[in-house]
Order: C-alpha cells, then sequence, then structure tokens
C-alpha cells in the first residue's frame, strides 16, 4: 500500500485529550462530529482545513494520556490516511490498528519533513519519502497489515467469521 499526503505536524506530547477534547467525551457519540473536534485545542484550524489523504507528523508520546478511542476516531473520519511519529502511546498504536489508522514511529522522517509538505509512505518497502529525502521504517507485522487492509480489527474478525462459516 502507498500513499501520498500533506502533512501537519506538531510537536512532543500531544495527548488524547488534545487529539479530542475530554470535555465531548460523553456528550458527542456521532463519528461525524467527532471529526469535527480533532485537534481543537492544539490546532483550531485543523478540522476544518484538513483533507482527506492529508498526514499527520508528530514528536515523541503521541496519543499519551487516557485511552480514548475517539482520539483515533475523529482523525480518521476527517481522512487522515497515516500519522508518522518519533513515538507513540502503546495504548494509543492499538486503538489506531483497530481502526485502520497507521501510525509509523520514524524519528528521521518527523526530524525531515516540514509542516505543508507532500510525503509519500510505501507501507510494503517501509519507506516515507519528502522533498528532503527517504528514510526508512520497519514494515508492519503480517497481522497488521492484514487487519489494516480488512479496515480494522472488527472488519477483519467478521471476514475471518465468515470465512470458517464457509468452510
Amino acid at each position: 500500500m502507498k500513499i501520498s499526503g500533506r502533512v501537519w505536524k506538531y510537536g512532543d506530547d500531544v495527548n488524547t485529550d488534545v487529539i479530542f477534547p475530554g470535555r465531548y467525551t460523553y456528550t458527542i457519540r456521532d463519528d461525524k462530529e467527532m471529526g469535527e473536534h480533532a485537534l481543537e485545542d492544539l490546532d483550531p484550524e485543523f478540522a476544518g482545513k484538513v483533507q482527506p489523504g492529508d498526514i499527520i507528523v508528530a514528536g515523541k508520546n503521541w496519543g499519551c494520556g487516557s485511552s480514548r478511542q475517539q482520539a483515533v476516531t475523529c482523525l480518521r473520519v476527517k481522512g487522515v490516511s497515516a500519522i508518522i511519529v518519533k513515538g507513540v502511546s502503546r495504548i494509543h498504536y492499538r486503538n489506531a490498528i483497530n481502526e485502520a489508522l497507521p501510525i509509523i514511529v520514524c524519528p528521521e522522517a518527523v526530524d525531515m519533513i516540514e509542516n505543508g509538505e507532500v510525503v509519500s509512505v510505501d507501507f510494503d518497502a517501509g519507506t516515507v519519502e519528502s522533498p528532503k529525502g527517504a528514510c526508512r521504517f520497519k514494515p508492519f507485522p503480517e497481522i497488521v497489515s492484514r487487519i489494516m487492509s480488512a479496515g480494522g480489527l472488527i472488519p477483519y474478525v467478521n471476514e475471518k467469521i465468515a470465512r470458517n462459516k464457509k468452510q
């Protein structure tokens, strides 16, 4: 799988309360409405200007804080195609896999990429390309690739169940 998109670049320690404001956690249930509040406390223009296919680039500790699934959902529904980071919270990383939003840990790429650039990611080859060059990252394990290709964990499990019923 290959993607390319415009970069939205942020710093270190962007927590789930900043990705999806905690004040909406128990009041918003609609995915599309969640997207309208994506990153609003960090970047008030993000939700209105992000385009499908855009890529977030961030520093260390992306997605730290509570294990809020909405922090992934709001970005997915806005069309973010990938997140490239120096480091990520384990729980947030797992939540992203569940919703087929790839998070790539590639510190060298984060240092090289500038806000607003268009970058390309080749998931099979494990490369991130920017106007300044290319960086390598470890490709996803096969099971993660299958979950991503299926559209997330629930579609993946549903496909497996359907295949098993046919056997």
